[in-house]
């Protein structure tokens, strides 16, 4: 009698328990804990992406290109000693400021480039006479030859001249005097419309000593 009564308290108890278990499960508060899994990582180390940056805008510009006194310019006559001449930049001469060197020598001596650059005007003036403009290679200045007695054979606007080249001859043409041939040598700063008949003038003499 005992064991059926303890047989069917046990079938109870288990059947008691399922039943709580099956509730339990569909409630979803029984559940079965996953272990975690380990996630992977991507690092990634820094580089040198940009070697050469893009200057900022707030760099300095690059000094304007200037006529130093350490760049030379040759002597458009030869056989002058540059040490003895005389700068006559501002004396007046027909009433106006000279603005140029005036450099004495005989009738038809040759006339050099003073600097490589292009032929970029032959013209003859009432005062320059027989007259050549040549602009420097980066155009930054132009060398103004005037009272000439002729161009040097083949010359023409465009021709490339380089520092020692004959470009014409002595001579007093214009307003120069036929006792006193010279060559009239003038410099000048171009201004950014490359106008070959105007600019801010430079004394030729420091950059011939």
């Amino acid at each position: 009698m005992r064991i059926r009564v303890f047989a069917a308290f046990a079938l109870g108890f288990a059947a008691g328990v399922l039943c709580l278990s099956i509730g339990l499960w569909w409630s979803g508060r029984l559940s079965v804990e996953r272990a975690p899994q380990k996630q992977l990582s991507l690092v990634v180390q820094p580089t040198d992406v940009f070697r050469n940056p893009p200057p900022s805008a707030s760099s300095p510009a690059p000094p304007p290109v200037e006529l130093e006194s350490s760049a030379r310019l040759g002597m458009p006559i030869a056989g002058v000693d540059p040490a003895k001449l005389q700068s006559n930049f501002d004396e007046s001469h027909g009433g106006h400021r000279h603005e140029a060197l005036d450099i004495m020598a005989p009738r038809g001596t040759p006339v050099m480039a003073v600097a490589q650059g292009n032929v970029v005007k032959l013209f003859t003036s009432k005062q320059g006479g027989l007259t050549v403009y040549q602009f420097d290679d980066s155009q930054t200045f132009c060398y103004y030859y005037a009272h000439l007695d002729r161009y040097a054979p083949g010359l023409k606007e465009g021709t490339l001249l380089r520092k020692g080249d004959v470009l014409g001859y002595v001579g007093s043409t214009g307003d120069a005097s036929p006792d006193a041939p010279h060559l009239h040598l003038a410099i000048f700063r171009l201004g950014p419309e490359k106008q070959w008949w105007k600019g801010t003038a430079v004394d030729p003499l420091p950059f011939l000593k």
